[in-house]
């Protein structure tokens, strides 16, 4: 499994992988050592990512390969659905899988998303549009909704 460490808006983050794709991409809460090579396996993914937060791409076309339950990985292709610049409550989640009594089990698997942003578990929101339960921490979350809103907040100053 190969390994880098990038540089991001919203800090550093770990991708790895290997020939088979993408197994995680992940955003951490402590310095670590920016990679000086990037594995051939991951260039593509930090380029795309690095074109994400230049606002230059608004979907991924990767390899991915990550690791989870059959249920998880069901829950994760349903996200990946989820448009740029839309956001979905857990309960729709829940109705898009067709169980909505699985709406716990539906968030846990959100919330065991392997590959940040790539898979966008940032996109789904309580259904009283708050900004509930995020990895990465809410305000990380926060930043990537506006990030992809189509209405940019402007200055008064």
């Amino acid at each position: 499994m190969e390994i880098c460490i990038i540089n991001t808006p919203l800090g550093v983050a770990k991708i790895s992988g290997d020939i088979e794709g993408i197994a995680s991409v992940s955003i951490l809460n402590s310095n670590e050592t920016i990679s000086d090579i990037i594995p051939e396996e991951l260039q593509d993914c930090v380029y795309q990512l690095q074109e994400y937060f230049q606002r230059s791409r608004n979907t991924f076309n990767l390899k991915l390969n990550p690791q989870g339950t059959d249920f998880q990985k069901n829950i994760w292709r349903l996200l990946q659905t989820i448009p740029f610049g839309k956001t979905l409550s857990y309960l729709d989640l829940s109705k898009q899988f067709g169980d909505t009594k699985a709406i716990r089990a539906v968030a846990a698997a959100n919330g065991k998303n392997p590959l940040w942003i790539i898979i966008p578990c940032h996109r789904v929101i309580g259904s009283d549009g708050s900004l509930t339960g995020y990895a990465g921490g809410l305000h990380r979350k926060q930043w990537l909704l506006e990030h992809e809103s189509p209405y940019k907040q402007q200055s008064l100053f």
